[in-house]
């Protein structure tokens, strides 16, 4: 197996890891399950005689071709496609159900696919995905931690991350120069719950997490807010002054967005 130089892609080499990853799904007998990036086929082989039906989306045109040449079309169906453009709620409607997605996530494009997989979190279940070990971190990280920052929230926003095992770059060909983690992604938005609204609360995050060493407060005047209405919301989402946004939980950050946007009181 060799690298596919337009791509960069590393391809799994590792049957042991290979069958942890398709066993991370559970019972997929059910299921519909999108794999992003399959390559030569080292997960979609386990995947195709368990799952009820696998879609690969597979940009590489050669990769495709094989994949096609391999299975039989009502088990496999190969989209040759970037992922990004992949649409996963006409996926879900034709399977009549929600998708499970599994991927070896090309570490160049980790962070759009993230957001991609969380605008179509209406039509998912559940995604177990391969990133260098570094995301990972970040993505399962807990308030206080080093890695916690605006992605571990906007991702953990649409549901719990679990860190399930690392690689080492031998296992992979050609070898990256970094380890890979999976993990495995619940897709279950807590917006209704906190009663956030997702547009407004996620400029919100960004506006905390601008600056990693600056207080929440520094951001938020930074953004335009004034200083009084910033010291009043802190207090009545009980945060310290001095509080820096990777401090936070989710709730405590929800609290304070609820304080700095309360209810329009409706007309008498």
């Amino acid at each position: 197996m060799t690298q596919a130089p337009k791509l960069g892609q590393n391809f799994l080499r590792d049957p042991q890891a290979s069958a942890r990853i398709a066993a991370s799904l559970g019972d997929i007998s059910q299921s519909t399950i999108v794999e992003i990036g399959p390559g030569y086929g080292a997960i979609t082989e386990l995947l195709v005689p368990r799952a009820r039906k696998v879609i690969a989306v597979e940009l590489d045109h050669s990769l495709a071709l094989s994949l096609r040449a391999r299975y039989s079309e009502d088990r496999l169906t190969v989209v040759e496609q970037d992922v990004l453009q992949f649409d996963f709620a006409a996926a879900a409607a034709e399977a009549g159900g929600k998708l499970s997605v599994v991927g070896n996530l090309p570490y160049y494009i980790t962070s759009p696919i993230l957001h991609r997989l969380a605008d179509a979190h209406a039509s998912l279940h559940l995604a177990i995905l391969m990133v260098q070990r570094e995301v990972a971190d970040r993505v399962t990280a807990e308030p206080g931690t080093r890695d916690y920052g605006l992605l571990s929230v906007t991702v953990q926003l649409y549901g719990p991350t679990t860190d399930l095992f690392t690689l080492p770059p031998e296992a992979f060909s050609p070898p990256p120069k970094v380890h890979s983690t999976v993990f495995r992604w619940r897709l279950a938005p807590r917006f209704a719950e906190l009663a956030l609204e997702p547009a407004s609360f996620i400029t919100f995050l960004r506006q905390a997490f601008s600056q990693k060493r600056k207080t929440m407060a520094n951001n938020l005047r930074a953004a335009g807010l004034d200083s009084a209405r910033i010291a009043s919301a802190l207090e009545q989402a009980a945060i310290p002054p001095q509080a820096r946004a990777e401090s936070l939980s989710i709730e405590s950050l929800a609290a304070l967005w609820h304080a700095l946007n309360p209810p329009t009181a409706p007309p008498v």
